[in-house]
């Protein structure tokens, strides 16, 4: 997923933003999923995104707050889900050199 946000520790990434991308992977008892075919059975993927999208939208100093965020409210917001892995970039972050991104990762 790619967004555009305003996280970071100085006030001019605060004020002009820049991308972002996070990779997310969730762990859940999708049995009755498959038996039925049914997204109901299932974790919607479309209202992830949107739990994603509201976490990413509030800024934030450190990309390990954001992170940690998204963790916390996809278990709040899908309670059959038993474990998040979070991967955020900060593309094109403001170091002394041409640097791609920086990432961290979260479980939980």
């Amino acid at each position: 997923m790619t967004f555009y946000a305003y996280h970071g520790c100085f006030e001019e990434e605060q004020r002009i933003g820049t991308h972002f991308t996070a990779d997310v992977t969730l762990t859940y008892d999708a049995e009755a999923a498959v038996e039925s075919d049914d997204v109901m059975d299932s974790v919607n993927y479309q209202l992830v995104y949107k739990t994603i999208q509201r976490v990413i939208n509030e800024p934030r100093h450190l990309i390990e707050t954001v992170a940690d965020h998204i963790v916390r409210d996809i278990k709040k917001d899908f309670p059959q889900v038993h474990h998040v892995t979070v991967q955020l970039c900060k593309l094109n972050p403001p170091l002394d050199g041409k640097t791609e991104y920086v990432a961290v990762q979260m479980e939980g």
